[in-house]
This record gives structure tokens, C-alpha cells and sequence, in this order.
């Protein structure tokens, strides 16, 4: 979409390609009603309502569903805002294409020493995407190629991939995998996903079948144990020596493995390794007899210096653990913050085997992709913006709003400013309802922020039962008013909707390796509530910490109660309500902030570079 126009009371223009005169003292409220007008009569012509996009009744049941909001526009048309009673609900409109055509950026400056990096991975964002692992993937192969390196990345062939979403998918090798005694015919296809290279692996048994990434029929770890082994056999029978494999989780742990103790002795000698881990819980365990499928000799791991999962020795039957032994095997051992780094040396089961291995053991702290995440340049938004004109973020706040009931029945649409867009501080929460994520915190914040006046949205799903019934229960008992929605599902397009219409981003977790959330947010003008811990340590600093003003670009607390929450989130609103100048200087500088890839990039080719072989 393009960049918002503004209008003055007579119709000057005020801003689009020019910049921004302040001194007209243009009127918001006025120039936010021209520019809803405007944009209702682009979204009228270009998104196409189908009822085939949708098949669940409507998202809220209101006994008295609320009254249609229009707009006049320049004369007798009207035109729809989206409301809680629409048959399609907002963010399941059609958008015009995104991320199958993003080209890789041409004007950042290229490396000196051109590296080949292959990324063997379970998740790529957009196409295979569960966490921020495929956000992550994504980010970093574009920011290498941005840098002139070359880089492929090689995921299953889900069953559940949209291959619309893959530009010049063409078959390239028909080969055989060992699994299980057997040589299983494989296929690997090559496409083009946002830009990046990607080879597809497509295993000709039951793995990787299903309609989600994670939770078909087949033996999850039996499946990426075949994984592994597939990407290095295409890998020899292909003839590519990259210099670098760099694997990601407990996924790919057995890689490294294989690698030095099988492939490297045949014909892959080239490449070194270097694993990422995302999240320290995860720890692939993994029984011998499973570990020889793919056809090493699980036993010759089972020992403090290799494999062993350390919490079952003396166990009948002991477990190894395919992360422990990614992180013994690997030439580099990489997490995702400085702040985690320390955490993990300090505390679980595993911070032995990282101490044994500290001197390749570093912290980098994860990027976002800002390519996807822009705010100026979103498929998905109703107003673009971005700091040095922000104004579409009012567009987008009331746009949600108003598409979800939380705009009071008293609220005329013609008003040019509601009052509760304006006045009623808006807090959102994307995530994961799993433990780490800090569920009764949510919950509390739910709480506290109805206390407050003001207005909370949650979006995300859980994978345990007991948790999805609970925060049912939540919804149940919430979502029927008109300042809190609990949305129990998972959606790109809304998620992206609603950091462009938050004030607050709320990040509570226990423990957060790095977090995305915060940064996302962050990029779209939200004021980051976190918990200080890990990778939001490392990215959100306090506004009243008067020993740090400069870096100073959010609300932190730092206990697991209720309390230390509520007064982070008092704080917070506040500064909102009665430092108005301040809270806008504070958007601005969030929006500014540069946690794109490219940083990050540069510090995980220093690593490539630092265990590359030359040949």
C-alpha cells in the first residue's frame, strides 16, 4: 500500500511524498476521518470477500450485534467498517501477495569473503512457520544473501506447505535415503521462498504428512533423524560442499553427528557446522535403538562426553539427547541472546555440557526480518506509517477496534477521533499460551488492565488441553464487552494488525531466550511491558531508570507475581495518560530502532568465517 495522505480542513495536502509541515497545525481528528474515508474506498475495491475464505460463524456472539459503522465520503456513498458481525471476519480478507514475491535487498554493502552457508531447518516463515524459529531462519538467509553470500536452505516438504507460496518449484534430484535397513526413495524439489533459495525434502514413506507442521501420524523423531541424514546423502549425491551446515534445535541435532562420523569420511569434507539454539527446553531425547535407524550405532553415544541425556544415567533405559550432542559435535554452538547465553551456563541439566564447551559457545541476539515486519510498507494494514509520519497507526488502532467491538455502542463512526482511540490505551499479546510465556501474568494482566480502562487483545493458541480450556473459559467470560478479546488461534495477517494498532506489547515470560514479540512490536510504534529476562533484557530497557535515559524504551519488572506486573503496567499507563509529548517521543524512538538482521548477521559470519575451512 502506499504511503498515507494527509488533508488540512481545506483540503490542502499536507503530506505524501513531501514531508510532513507541522507548523499548518494540520487537525488530527479531521485528517483522520479523511484518510478512513480514503482508505474504506481502497479496501472496498481491491479486497475481494469470499465465503470460501471463512468457514466458522462469526468470532463473537452478540445478542445485540453492533450497528453498522460508516463513513460519508465526499458526497452520498457510504462505506463499511469491518465489525464483530461480519459474516468474514477483517483479517480474513483477501491481501494482495507478499512474501512469494520478496526480492532479497540490493543495497546493503557485500562481504569481502563470499561464504556458502546451507541452513537445514523444520521451520521457514513464511511457508512452514509454528514459532520464531522459521522467522529467524528467514531473517538471517536474507540478510547473508542481502550480503552477497550465498546461502539455501533445506526443510521437509511438508504435506501442509502451500506450494503457491513457492516461486520456480521444479524437481532437481531423485535419490535414496537410509532409514530403518532400508534405502527409501527420496525427492528433493528446489523453489524460491521470499527471495531465498530453498531445497524441499520429500521422503517417499508416511513422514511429513499431515495438515500442520508438527503433529502428523508418523514418529515426529524418528522423522528429522531421516531428515538429517537426507540433507547430507543429496548433499554427497548432489556434489555441493558448502562451507558452512548450520542446523537449528533438537531437530536437526543428529546432523552433526552424522557429519563427523559418517560423511565426513566419504565425501563431504569441506563443511563445518554451527548449531543454533532457539530454546534451551527442547531436548530431542532420543532413545539408542531410534538413533541407529538412520544408521550410526546409538550406542557409541551413550556416554557423558558425547550424547547421554545426563538425567537418566543409571536409568533403565538411559536417553540421549539430540541436542546435547548437536552442541558436543558442532564446530560453533550459537544462542540467540547474550543474556540467555549466561542463563543457560548458569542453571539446567545442560549448562555442564556448555561450560565443557564454552570456547564456541556465543550469544547473538536474534534480528527481525524488516522486510516483512514494515510498517510503511504492510500488505496488511489499513493505513501504512512509519516514525517520521505515524499517523496511520491511529487508522490501524481504530480499524481493529472497531473490527472486534471495542468501540463503545456511544461512539458515533462519524466522530473524527474517537474518544477511545485516543484515550483508551490499547495493549496487545502475541504468543505461544504455553508455561514459559507467563500464563497467570497473562491472566493477571487481563485483570489489571480492565481495572485500569483500558483495553487488551490476546492472540495465540496452546498446546495443552488443560491451558486451551482455561483461557476458553477466559474468553467466555470476556469477550462479550468491550475492552478485552481473548482470540484462541493463530493468524500472520492479524497478528501483524494488531502491533500496528497497539500502544503496548505485553512480553511476560519466565524465561525468553531472545523473544520476537518485543522488536516486532517495537518496529510498529508499540511500547514494549516485559519481563526482564533473556533476550528481552537485552532489547527493552526502563523508562524510569534514571541511570540509563538514552537507551531508555519501555517497562520492565523483573518478579514472576502479580504484583511486580501491575506495577510495570501502572507505570505504563501513566506515562500514556498524563505524558502525552513524552509517549509519542517514545514511539518515535521504538519505531527507530534498528533490530534488523543485518546487524545480526554480521556477527554469525564473523562465526562462519572463524571455524571455515579454505580450500
Amino acid at each position: 500500500m502506499s504511503s498515507c495522505i494527509f488533508w488540512c480542513e481545506k483540503g490542502q495536502k499536507l503530506c505524501g511524498n513531501e514531508p510532513m509541515n507541522y507548523n499548518l497545525a494540520w487537525s488530527v481528528e479531521y485528517s483522520i476521518v479523511r484518510e478512513k474515508e480514503r482508505f474504506v474506498r481502497q479496501r472496498k475495491t481491491r479486497m475481494l470477500y469470499s465465503s470460501a475464505n471463512f468457514n466458522a460463524p462469526p468470532l463473537f456472539a452478540h445478542s445485540n450485534p453492533p450497528k453498522e459503522r460508516t463513513l460519508a465520503v465526499f458526497g452520498s456513498e457510504e462505506n463499511v467498517w469491518p465489525s464483530p458481525a461480519d459474516e468474514i471476519p477483517f483479517w480474513k480478507n483477501t491481501f494482495p501477495s507478499r512474501d512469494a514475491s520478496i526480492q532479497v535487498p540490493t543495497d546493503i554493502e557485500k562481504d569481502s569473503n563470499p561464504i556458502h552457508i546451507i541452513h537445514v531447518t523444520a521451520e521457514m516463515a513464511p511457508i512452514a512457520k509454528v514459532g520464531g524459529l522459521g522467522d529467524v531462519v528467514t531473517g538471517l538467509a536474507r540478510a547473508c544473501l542481502s550480503r552477497g553470500h550465498a546461502v539455501d536452505v533445506m526443510l521437509p516438504f511438508y504435506e501442509c506447505i502451500e506450494k503457491q507460496q513457492i516461486n520456480d518449484l521444479a524437481l532437481i534430484t531423485e535419490y535414496n535415503t537410509f532409514y530403518d535397513g532400508n534405502w527409501v526413495p527420496t525427492n528433493a524439489y528446489r523453489g524460491v521462498v521470499s527471495g531465498i533459495p530453498v531445497i524441499f525434502i520429500e521422503p517417499s514413506n508416511e513422514f511429513f504428512k499431515g495438515q500442520n507442521v508438527y503433529g502428523g501420524s508418523y514418529n515426529e523423531l524418528e522423522a528429522y533423524l531421516f531428515f538429517s541424514r537426507a540433507c547430507l546423502e543429496w548433499m554427497q549425491v548432489a556434489g555441493v560442499q558448502p562451507d558452512i551446515i548450520h542446523v537449528h534445535e533438537w531437530q536437526t541435532g543428529a546432523l552433526p553427528l552424522l557429519y563427523w562420523d559418517m560423511y565426513q569420511n566419504l565425501s563431504l569434507k569441506k563443511p563445518r557446522v554451527v548449531l543454533t539454539i532457539h530454546n534451551m527446553e527442547h531436548y530431542g531425547e532420543c532413545r539408542k535403538d531410534q538413533l541407529s535407524k538412520c544408521g550410526l550405532d546409538g550406542s557409541t553415544y551413550a556416554s557423558m562426553d558425547k550424547a547421554i541425556d545426563d538425567r537418566t544415567i543409571g536409568h533403565n533405559p538411559e536417553r540421549l539427547s539430540l541436542l546435547k550432542g548437536g552442541i558436543v559435535y558442532s564446530n560453533a554452538v550459537v544462542t540467540v541472546s547474550p543474556t540467555y547465553l549466561k542463563e543457560t551456563l548458569c542453571s539446567g541439566w545442560l549448562a555442564s555440557t556448555l561450560l565443557r564447551n564454552r570456547e564456541k559457545y556465543f550469544g547473538v541476539l536474534n534480528g527481525i526480518d524488516t522486510v516483512i515486519w514494515d510498517p510503511a510498507t504492510d500488505v496488511f494494514l489499513p493505513a501504512n506509517f512509519h516514525a517520521q509520519k505515524p499517523e496511520g497507526k491511529k487508522i490501524c488502532k481504530y480499524y481493529v477496534q472497531t473490527g472486534l467491538g471495542l468501540v463503545s455502542e456511544g461512539t458515533s463512526a462519524g466522530d473524527p477521533v474517537p474518544y477511545i482511540t485516543d484515550n483508551v490505551p490499547l495493549i496487545v499479546c502475541v504468543t505461544r499460551l504455553v508455561a514459559q510465556k507467563g500464563l497467570h501474568l497473562i491472566t493477571q494482566a487481563i485483570k489489571h488492565t480492565e481495572e485500569l480502562g483500558g483495553q487488551m487483545i490476546v492472540l495465540g493458541k496452546a498446546s495443552d488441553g488443560r491451558v486451551q480450556r482455561e483461557f476458553e473459559d477466559l474468553a467466555n467470560s470476556h469477550n462479550q464487552g468491550s475492552s478485552i478479546r481473548i482470540l484462541l488461534m493463530y493468524s500472520e495477517e492479524l497478528s501483524h494488525m494488531l502491533y500496528a494498532a497497539a500502544d503496548m506489547v505485553l512480553v511476560p515470560s519466565i524465561y525468553e531466550p531472545c523473544g520476537l514479540a518485543q522488536m516486532i512490536g517495537m518496529r510498529y510504534g508499540a511500547v514494549p511491558v516485559v519481563r526482564k529476562t533473556g533476550g528481552l533484557a537485552d532489547t527493552v530497557f526502563d523508562m524510569d531508570d534514571s541511570s540509563n535515559r538514552e537507551m531508555a524504551n519501555g517497562f520492565v519488572f523483573e518478579g514472576i507475581d502479580e504484583g511486580s506486573l501491575n506495577c510495570a503496567l501502572d507505570r505504563a499507563f501513566r506515562h500514556y495518560r498524563e505524558k502525552t509529548d513524552e509517549w509519542n517521543s517514545i514511539v518515535q524512538k521504538v519505531m527507530e530502532i534498528d533490530n534488523s538482521w543485518n546487524n545480526t548477521a554480521s556477527k554469525y559470519i564473523e562465526t562462519y568465517n572463524s571455524i571455515r575451512v579454505r580450500w
